[in-house]
């Protein structure tokens, strides 16, 4: 039986003087790092792990046909369908850069959702029809392909907006299409109510995701684990059964989970969403595939972790039970090897005489 687990967020992105896992009971974890064979290799952008174990190659993944694929009210995959993530965001001033911050789920409802898409709907005819699956989640359904890079919400969020703009053949178009958005959506009457209430308004969208499925999916596993619509697009795309991630169910045959609960709390820094996310994974995977593994019913565990700073793998075999000498190793050991040296410091003390300080 061989299971494959990818949990982005799994390392925490910032080095903290406290350890950011100190004091929470990890002995699954502890378990599987101590028996496995560890290493760190360098950063990669999570949606192109993800893709290549389907065989998609990471340069051009269409993430907006995927993502719309794994939509619980999903169209039947057409080929000549092209689609845009449009997701809702807030743009605001800080300092002389205007930053760009995404919404989490429970703070838009779908009922104003509908409205903001609607009066887009009214403007942007000619492109392509606005759709909200879900209050965060909206797509563009476009006539017509095009030829435009665009970058992920990811990439963006937090950081000045000028450096992530629209690059390729149809840029102005999007750059245009977005300027326009943003005008909408800011004179929207929902929009002036939310500020008015004091929470942020919707006041653009963030296009994304272009690129078609040209080829046909690899299947990784037998069957595929997620809740994430990316995921459940890449499983439908390959012709595999996916369900909600269950230890039980993934112990029954070869099986690729993904666990992205850790994801938003590690992007917005959310210590304690994070401990908590961690403690919901000792107690549902990491203790259960240990004890599994004791007990000689897991063949081979991968586990891969992206990370900002690097991506956690870790591989498991069934040679790995009888290595009796591999002692656990604490996720917060793990956790510690990965911050960055501490600057030197001089042994040389500093000047006492001001003239000696010019």
């Amino acid at each position: 039986m061989q299971i494959q687990l990818l949990i982005p967020g799994l390392l925490w992105p910032t080095a903290t003087l406290l350890g950011p896992a100190a004091g929470l009971a990890l002995d699954g974890l502890a378990t599987l790092l101590g028996r496995g064979r560890r290493q760190v290799s360098p950063f990669e952008p999570y949606d192109r792990q993800l893709a290549r174990l389907f065989g998609l190659p990471g340069d051009r993944v269409p993430m907006a046909t995927l993502r719309r694929l794994g939509e619980a009210d999903a169209p039947p995959h057409d080929p000549g369908r092209h689609w845009l993530c449009a997701d809702p965001v807030n743009l605001s001033f800080s300092r002389e850069h205007l930053l760009l911050q995404a919404f989490p789920d429970e703070e838009l409802d779908a009922e104003e959702s509908a409205e903001l898409v609607a009066a887009l709907n009214e403007l942007f005819a000619d492109l392509g029809r606005f759709e909200a699956c879900t209050p965060t989640r909206w797509y563009l359904r476009l006539h017509q392909q095009t030829a435009v890079t665009l970058y992920p919400l990811d990439d963006v969020t937090g950081r000045p907006v000028k450096h992530f703009l629209p690059e390729g053949e149809d840029a102005r178009l999007w750059q245009r299409t977005m300027n326009e958005a943003q005008i909408v959506l800011h004179n929207h009457a929902r929009s002036r109510a939310r500020e008015e209430a004091g929470r942020r308004p919707v006041n653009s969208v963030w296009l994304w995701g272009a690129g078609v499925l040209e080829q046909p999916l690899r299947a990784p596993a037998r069957q595929v684990q997620a809740t994430d619509p990316v995921s459940i697009g890449l499983a439908r795309a390959a012709g595999l059964p996916v369900g909600p991630p269950d230890a039980t169910a993934a112990l029954a045959q070869d099986t690729l989970v993904v666990l992205d609960s850790q994801r938003k709390p590690a992007q917005q820094l959310d210590l304690g969403a994070w401990r908590a996310g961690l403690e919901e994974l000792e107690r549902d995977w990491f203790a259960p595939l240990a004890a599994a593994f004791r007990h000689g019913r897991l063949d081979t565990l991968r586990l891969t972790a992206p990370g900002d700073r690097g991506t956690l793998q870790l591989e498991l075999s069934r040679s790995a039970r009888w290595k009796f000498w591999r002692k656990p190793y604490a996720f917060e050991a793990l956790l510690k090897s990965l911050a960055p040296a501490p600057m030197p410091v001089s042994d040389t003390p500093p000047p006492t005489n001001p003239a000696q300080a010019r």
